[in-house]
This record gives structure tokens, sequence and C-alpha cells, in this order.
């Protein structure tokens, strides 16, 4: 196997897949490939509901096909997952669309085929509860029929500067060999370089504490501003006096959501109760993050309570 072989699929066109497909057709022919019959039709007509992408640029490339029918999809032999991996009421680990994703590749992938995986899971997933599903319905047999790469997609929603070209990427397979034909592959787009992790759970695990970290540090803040309020202190200044210091982070106060910080730690914790330990920093960081919302609702009506009674009492006077 070699990158020029490879008949490269992207499965899921959401703010991942999308960028991730137009970036490759510049290089080589593509499939971009979703279940949504209405997000195809957008895509082919040159509309991004996501408004992540300018068509303009990529009118002149034609070397990507959009679809929706499996049967495009019978000759590829490298299939890129991109779907997402959300969280479900309990705020625990939403595998569906990964399984669902996976059941498509497992049939169709056939002997000497590549599966990369992009979407954020836990340490152990894609070996745990992908692998089987491929190996069940393609009857093949792992890393001597087909082979697995994991690399996490690092997608900055809304985020025009940093795009896939000028992310560095984390790379991995399931086999030294197929690491650095993982590693090849996406050298084709990454401008800025690539990282080789050790193994798939290594790059699986990096992946999920990169917002994990952002979301306690956010966490930290949040809980700062909350007792200087308290206090009576500006939490703004005391941010501005603390980082004259060189090794100070610039993290502020605020709100916590979008498609990955709020989400990613859930995974990591998830992992960690299946294997008998209970975190406690990760999820008091998110128990922080997640009352936000209501403490700035609630400050918000505060003032505007105190506003109109500081009004009404001025409109007396009058």
């Amino acid at each position: 196997m070699n990158t020029k072989n490879l008949k490269v699929v992207i499965i899921g066109l959401g703010y991942v897949g999308l960028p991730l497909a137009l970036e490759f057709s510049k290089k080589r022919t593509v499939i971009a490939f979703d279940i949504k019959k209405d997000r195809i039709k957008e895509l082919i007509n040159g509309i991004d509901r996501n408004l992540e992408i300018n068509f303009k640029k990529f009118k002149t490339l034609k070397n990507i096909l959009f679809t929706n029918n499996l049967k495009d999809l019978e000759k590829s032999n490298c299939f890129i997952v991109t779907v997402p991996t959300p969280i479900d009421k309990f705020k625990k680990p939403d595998l569906n669309p990964l399984l669902k994703a996976t059941k498509i590749v497992g049939s169709l992938i056939k002997k000497d085929s590549l599966v990369i995986y992009e979407s954020t899971v836990y340490p152990g997933c894609i070996e745990e509860k992908c692998v089987p599903v491929l190996e069940k319905l393609s009857r093949l047999n792992y890393n001597r029929d087909f082979f697995c790469g994991y690399s996490p997609e690092r997608i900055n929603p809304g985020d025009k500067l940093h795009t896939v070209a000028n992310i560095k990427k984390i790379t991995s397979g399931s086999t030294p060999e197929i690491s650095k034909l993982v590693d090849n592959l996406y050298k084709e787009i990454v401008t800025v370089g690539t990282y080789q992790a050790k193994n798939i759970k290594v790059a699986e695990a990096a992946k999920v504490i990169e917002n994990t970290q952002r979301d306690l540090n956010i966490a930290l803040i949040n809980e700062l501003s909350v007792i200087f309020n308290k206090m009576n202190i500006d939490t703004q200044s005391v941010l501005d006096a603390a980082s004259t210091k060189w090794n100070f982070l610039p993290f502020k106060p605020g709100l916590v959501g979008g498609h990955c910080i709020g989400v990613d730690p859930y995974y990591l914790t998830h992992k960690s109760k299946t294997i008998g330990y209970k975190p406690q920093v990760i999820l008091a960081g998110r128990k922080i993050n997640d009352k936000m919302g209501f403490y700035v609702a609630s400050q918000m009506i505060k003032a505007m309570k105190k506003k109109k009674k500081k009004n009404k009492k001025k409109k007396n006077q009058n």
C-alpha cells in the first residue's frame, strides 16, 4: 500500500469533512459522501449552510464528487470518517453516528482497505468499538486484510485563519507501516507539518485532552470571576495585573459551548469510570462551566432590576 494507489472517500460532510474533502481535492480525486440527500444537493450547487466554505475558491476544481449513493464508493479503498460524536442527555458518549458510519464502511471495505477516523473519541474506542463492526460486516481480519488509522480533527468552526492546511496534524496507524502511510497521506495537504503518534490510543488520548485542558482553565477563571464579583473586585482588572507575569496563562471568563470543549471531557471521564477511576478535577471543571449560563443570566437580571429601581427613584425625585 502507498499513497498513490489510495482512492479516498470522506464520510460525513459537516464542518470537519467538507473542508477536508476540498483540501484533498487539490491534490487528488476525492469522493465526498453524506447520507443527507439535501446536503449533497446544496453542495453540488455551491451552498454550504455551515458558512465554512467559500465555493468561489473551488470553482475550477473538478476532482471531487459529492454523493449520497453508496455505489459511488465501491471502488474506494481509503475511507476517512468525520462524523460527529456528541453526548446524550445523560452526558454520556453517543456513538450512534460513529457506529452508523462504521457500518457503511464495513459493508464496503475489501482486502487492503484503510479506514481512518477523525471523530473525537475516548482512548481505545476505535479498536474496541469500531474495529469489531468492520470485521463482522466485511468478514475480514484487522491488521491482516484491512487496517485503521486515527488523525483527530482540529478544526475550529468559523475560524478562517486556522484551516486544515495550517493546523499541525496528529496521525497514527494500526501498524508502524500504516502509521507512516497515514502520515504521508496527510502531508499532502497539511503545509505546517504532521506529528506521528506512537499508536492509535495515544492519538485518541491526545485529542480528548486538548479540549479538556482548555475546559479546566476556563473553569478556573470562571470560578475566580464569581469569587471576585462577591468581593466587588473587577475580574478583568485582576487578570490584566496578573498577566504581567511571563508565565501567566491568558484565559478569560465566559460561557463554554460549541461542538467540542463542553463535550470532549465527558468522553474521557466516561472511559475513566469504566476502568474504575472516578475523575475529580475534570468533572469539577465541567460542573462549574455548565452552571455559568445560569450564573450570567442571574447577574444580568440583578443588574437590570438595580437599574430599573434606580431609574424609578430618579423619576420620583423629579
